[in-house]
This record gives structure tokens, C-alpha cells and sequence, in this order.
């Protein structure tokens, strides 16, 4: 008979909770962000700058607080509390949706929920780390991830279902998101317990201090100013939705772009990640940033929804080919000590970026078409190529 594995390799309960928390949450959310620019466009009469504007703000605003956050938890010993103020605000974001009139209405709950996306993480992922052992802390963060996953599968799916069952009513769709985003918030208030800091633990430090961010390497400051450029190649993937709606999609399916954008993203994204710990992660990174700009033109010049199929297809596999690898760089070229600093600078940076990104291509999207949204994104994934390889002959 086999023995029952020690106790410390055993996956902790609360971990499969939280994973079911993300699962739930990433339902609720995607069965609304998957229908959102469509929404916006048909019902609320948006323009593509309002739609860059909204997903830009929500995206940054989720990158930024992200710094924050994580350091807070430090500071006061506790995670669940900022974990439950961070889901709870994606809960209640939800109701505003369906009960949006203007795109001021959708500024301000999207930008609640991505609040509440930003405050939520970084807690969460330390909470993660505080319930496992190390053996199998690598095993938990797959496990939440993989659950995350398919919520974000399961939630579009879920859209399209019930807009083929509502007739195309938005607002019945967004109301059925409010039950699994409640459910959320319920499972983690309920279902995970956390255990008050030990005695003689010391506070962390406040966070962000500019003589510590100063010391950083030059190396890593270039990744930093190169992952920005990066950032601005790959705008809000709003606009892949709204290409395939201009190209004839029924909005009952526009969920299904990120049903297959996010399927290859989740298929590469972990056999990229051992690639690139057995090769140049320049050299990965490179081939990412081509694919990218294959994207990028093929969705410009895209005649039908074949060829844009093709062109999400490759945008989840540039996804999976750079953002590991984007990861790895950062924590190889910061010391040890201020990995989490650097993070958060570089999670920063890249929020402005996708800010400026997402209203960049709205503007140019009405200025001047689609097309040539498509091709400024090809650009500035090649100036990205060009600033990393100008950062490494540096180091």
C-alpha cells in the first residue's frame, strides 16, 4: 500500500479555493470584456478613441496599483483582507455594466473592476506563496493559473451561448455575470483563512523608495524603456474585436476572438517558458516581436474573418513566446534584493505605456482606418526589437 504523501507536499485546500475564486471572477469579468467594445460601438454609439480610452485606463490602472499593492500586504502582515477589497470591487463593477447608458458609465465601472484586478493579485499571489511549502509552491501557482484559464475559456463561451439565447441583449448577458462574480467574493470570504503575522515579523518598509529605484542597473532600465515600446505594439485586444466586427462578425460571436487569442496563448505559453530557459530569451523575445508584426499585417490586410482568425491565432502566440520571457529578463537583470521593486518600475512603466497605447489606436483608428492601426503596431514592435538589442550590447 502507498504511502500518504507528507503533509508539507500536500496541495493546502485554500489553494484550490483561490484557484476557484480566479476561475469564477474570470468568468464574470470575461463574459462582459468579451462582448464590451461591441457593446460600446453598436448600443452606446462609442468611437474607437472612447473604446481605446476606456480599455487603456482600465489596463493601466490594473498594471499600476499592481505595485502597490503586494507592498501593502508586506507592511500590514495580512493578504486576505486587500484580497477580498480587491475581488469584491470586481463584483461590484458588475451591475454597472448592465445598467450602462453612456461610455461614462462603462469608464467607471471598468475602471472599478480593473481597481479591483490591480489590488487583488499581488496579494493573492503571497498568500499563495504563505500557504505552501516550497517543494510545491511551483505546482500551486500552476494550479491557479490553470483554473484561471479556463475561466477566462468559460466565460466567452458563456456569452455567446446566452447572446444566442437572449437575442443579442447585452444587458441580459451582463446581468447573468453579476452571479459567478458574487460567488467569487463568497468562496474566498468563506472558504480561505489566513493566519495573523507571528510574533517578532517585522513590517516591511514602505514601498518605492526613488535612492533605492535609483541603483538599478542600466540593463535593467533599458528592458524597462524597451518593454514600454513593446507595450505600445500590443494594444488593448478591444481592437481585435472590433476588426472582426468590422469584417462581418455577429456581435453573438465576438466573444469567440478571445476564446482563440487566449487558446493559443494558454497551448504555448508554458512550452515557450522551458524553451526559453534552454536558449537566448533574446533570441525567443526576437522571434515573438516577428510574430507580432505578422500579426500586425496580416490583420491589416486581412480581405475576410479567415484571415483575421489567422492574425488573433498569431497574436496569442506572440503572447505566449514573449511574456515569460519579458518576466525572465526583468529578474536576470535586477539584483536579487530589489526583484520586487523592479517589478513593480516595470509594471509601471508598462501600465502608462498601454494607457497611450490603447488611445493611440483608437485616434488612429478613426483618423485613418483600421488597417493602419494594425500597421503603427507592426512599427512599434520593431523599434521594441531594435531598443532590446540596443540594451544588450550595453550590458
Amino acid at each position: 500500500m502507498n504511502a500518504a504523501p507528507p503533509a508539507a507536499t500536500r496541495m493546502p485546500r485554500a489553494v484550490w479555493v483561490l484557484g476557484f475564486v480566479s476561475l469564477l471572477m474570470d468568468v464574470s469579468s470575461e463574459m462582459i470584456h468579451s462582448l464590451l467594445p461591441v457593446f460600446m460601438v453598436t448600443s452606446l454609439g462609442a468611437s474607437a478613441v472612447a473604446v481605446g480610452l476606456v480599455e487603456g485606463v482600465a489596463e493601466a490602472t490594473a498594471l499600476i496599483v499592481r505595485v502597490f499593492s503586494g507592498t501593502l500586504s508586506d507592511y500590514f502582515g495580512r493578504r486576505k483582507p486587500l484580497a477580498v477589497v480587491g475581488y469584491g470591487l470586481g463584483a461590484l463593477s458588475k451591475p454597472l455594466f448592465a445598467l450602462a447608458v453612456t461610455v461614462h458609465w462603462v469608464f467607471v465601472a471598468r475602471f472599478m473592476d480593473r481597481i479591483g484586478k490591480g489590488i487583488r493579485g499581488a496579494p493573492r499571489d503571497a498568500l499563495i506563496a504563505d500557504l505552501t511549502a516550497p517543494e510545491i509552491r511551483g505546482a500551486a501557482y500552476g494550479l491557479r493559473q490553470s483554473l484561471d484559464t479556463i475561466g477566462a475559456f468559460l466565460g466567452p463561451l458563456a456569452a455567446v451561448a446566452l447572446m444566442l439565447a437572449f437575442a443579442g441583449d447585452f444587458r441580459s448577458v451582463f446581468w447573468f455575470a453579476v452571479f459567478p462574480g458574487a460567488l467569487s467574493v463568497a468562496l474566498l470570504v468563506f472558504g480561505v483563512h489566513e493566519a495573523a503575522r507571528a510574533q517578532g515579523v517585522v513590517a516591511a518598509p514602505p514601498p518605492l523608495r526613488l535612492h533605492v529605484v535609483a541603483t538599478l542597473p542600466a540593463a535593467y532600465w533599458w528592458i524597462v524603456v524597451a518593454g514600454a515600446v513593446f507595450t505600445l505594439a500590443r494594444f488593448s485586444e478591444a481592437f481585435l474585436l472590433l476588426r472582426a466586427q468590422e469584417q462581418g462578425l455577429p456581435d453573438a460571436y465576438a466573444p469567440f476572438v478571445l476564446v482563440l487569442m487566449n487558446l493559443i496563448f494558454a497551448l504555448t505559453a508554458y512550452p515557450m517558458g522551458r524553451l526559453a530557459d534552454r536558449v537566448d530569451p533574446m533570441r525567443l523575445l526576437a522571434a515573438g516581436l516577428a510574430v507580432l508584426v505578422a500579426a500586425d499585417v496580416v490583420l491589416a490586410l486581412s480581405p475576410g474573418l479567415a484571415t483575421s482568425a489567422l492574425g488573433v491565432a498569431l497574436w496569442g502566440l506572440h503572447m505566449g513566446m514573449t511574456q515569460g520571457v519579458l518576466a525572465a529578463l526583468v529578474a536576470g537583470s535586477a539584483p536579487a534584493a530589489l526583484r520586487g521593486t523592479a517589478f513593480g518600475v516595470f509594471y509601471l512603466a508598462s501600465g502608462v505605456a498601454m494607457l497611450i497605447a490603447s488611445v493611440l489606436a483608437g485616434f488612429v483608428w478613426d483618423r485613418y482606418g483600421s488597417s493602419m492601426t494594425f500597421y503603427a503596431g507592426a512599427g512599434f514592435a520593431i523599434a521594441a526589437f531594435l531598443l532590446f538589442a540596443s540594451g544588450r550590447s550595453r550590458a
